[in-house]
């Protein structure tokens, strides 16, 4: 079981550009989180939210267990870092989410070199994935305003 905090307490972002609503699950090498689509989402359009936010959906997933790791690893400073996308490889969406469905997104950290991680995720709704991809993150110096 994982401590509960608020997801804003984990990401570097702020409302309106939050895509995850919970970390549901953490260990050291795999982060799942949920999302349920909403209406007023800013990549939301004529019913369904468009693929920039499952792949935002996807960046925050990383970005909340690399929060998770700085709120509960003593050797950790505490702070929350901005992270950016250095590389999309091999992604496949295999449909858009529709307003109102709940996402879970899965992301298993591959490797970690320095400031940068590697990462494989699937986004599932229901029993379907309906996203795959891997990623390369690089994680910054810079903490938010």
């Amino acid at each position: 079981m994982i401590a509960d905090f608020n997801i804003v307490d984990l990401l570097p972002h702020r409302p309106p550009f939050i895509m995850v609503d919970k970390l549901i699950y953490y260990d050291p090498i795999v982060a799942k989180t949920v999302f349920t689509v909403r209406e007023d989402n800013l990549f939301c359009e004529n019913g369904y939210m468009e693929e920039a936010g499952l792949i935002e959906n996807i960046a925050q997933t990383c970005a909340a267990r690399t929060g998770y790791k700085e709120k509960t690893e003593p050797q950790r400073s505490g702070e929350i870092k901005i992270g950016v996308i250095g590389m999309i490889k091999k992604i496949d969406i295999l449909r858009k989410p529709r307003i109102g469905e709940t996402l879970v997104t899965t992301t298993r950290f591959e490797e970690e070199i320095f400031n940068a991680t590697i990462v494989s995720s699937t986004v599932e709704t229901g029993c379907e994935t309906i996203a795959t991809c891997e990623l390369k993150i690089y994680l910054t110096d810079k903490v938010p305003n």
